[in-house]
């Protein structure tokens, strides 16, 4: 039988799938005990080691080599931790991607990119990852994750997801709504009212939308609301229901699970999608017809892409599938 990805995404490189959280940790105690938890816990989120929010003025290099040596420990026990650096134009930008990548190049997830002004920026940021890998003789390329967070990046939002290094495009929520000098009102940064002011959701549905077209992954912003599970569960399925977001960011240990729980595929999904498929390939991936022989409803490769790309999501956030989908699909 054929793999679904030999089929369904012939023209078109398949989109990128990632765990459905991206925690961040700022502080070296903070670093170490998400790392202890993602060990346990399995590659079902990321870790994200903060240095730019992270990192005491003056004291940016010695954060950004802490960071990294936590990177290339064994304490990066699944390969999924990932950093964030300082903006392009910050006089760290160039030293933090020189010490992280000389240090932990190889075992870096990603690199997020806060704060990019334009495409241009996003492409110079890219660019700078790329050349000093190949300086430090990196045989990888590390993928560069954007925040869009000022208008000049939401006005390019879909010029910055075609960039092929680009593989997550994240929205800065605090950062965007300030940059509106008070004509947002404060409770636009709730969980509740994110979702309600016009100009938010207008700048949470193009970068959804420029994600979708290019086959990237969009990250939902942070819920400041601490040790509220409900909350935080709310606005994920909000997120991901609604608006189209796959990821979401976690700022404390508690948002983890809810965020997990909410934006994973639900077991009902991951059945219809594991019989969907396993039918389609005895089917040498031709049209078929799906419960009742007389009133089923009928399904060719054009849902099998659907349900392929739920059964993906699902196997990167850890949801059990089925011995026979997993030898079939992911052996």
């Amino acid at each position: 039988m054929k793999h679904p990805s030999e089929v369904l995404h012939q023209s078109a490189k398949p989109p990128a799938v990632l765990p459905v959280c991206d925690h961040y940790a700022g502080s070296e105690k903070l670093m170490q005990k998400s790392l202890e938890r993602q060990a346990r816990s399995g590659p079902v989120f990321d870790v994200t080691l903060d240095c730019e929010d992270g990192a005491a003025v003056g004291r940016e290099a010695e954060h950004a080599e802490m960071a990294a040596r936590l990177a290339a420990s064994d304490a990066n026990r699944h390969g999924r931790v990932g950093v964030r650096v300082h903006d392009v134009n910050h006089p760290s930008f160039i030293s933090d991607l020189d010490i992280l990548i000389s240090i932990a190049g190889a075992r870096l997830a990603y690199i997020t990119v806060p704060k990019v002004n334009s495409a241009n920026d996003a492409l110079n940021a890219a660019e700078s990852i790329e050349r000093i890998g190949m300086e430090m003789g990196l045989d990888r390329k590390i993928p560069v994750h954007v925040l869009i967070e000022t208008h000049g990046a939401l006005r390019e939002v879909f010029r910055i997801a075609a960039h092929p290094a680009i593989e997550c495009l994240s929205f800065g929520l605090m950062d965007f709504v300030s940059s509106h000098h008070g004509a947002i009102p404060a409770h636009a940064l709730t969980a509740e009212g994110q979702f309600d002011h016009p100009l938010i959701a207008r700048a949470k549905l193009e970068i959804a939308a420029a994600c979708h077209a290019y086959g990237k992954v969009p990250s939902h912003n942070v819920v400041t609301e601490l040790n509220a599970p409900e909350v935080i569960s709310h606005a994920a399925l909000h997120a991901g229901r609604e608006f189209g977001y796959t990821r979401m960011w976690s700022i404390h240990p508690s948002q983890i699970d809810p965020i997990v729980e909410a934006l994973s595929p639900t077991a009902a999904d991951v059945a219809d999608a594991e019989r969907i498929l396993l039918a389609a390939a005895r089917a040498d991936w031709g049209p078929i017809r799906d419960g009742d022989p007389q009133a089923g409803r009928l399904h060719d490769r054009a849902s099998y892409r659907y349900y392929w790309d739920v059964l993906r999501r699902a196997h990167a956030a850890g949801v059990d599938v089925s011995a026979e989908a997993r030898r079939q699909f992911f052996s």
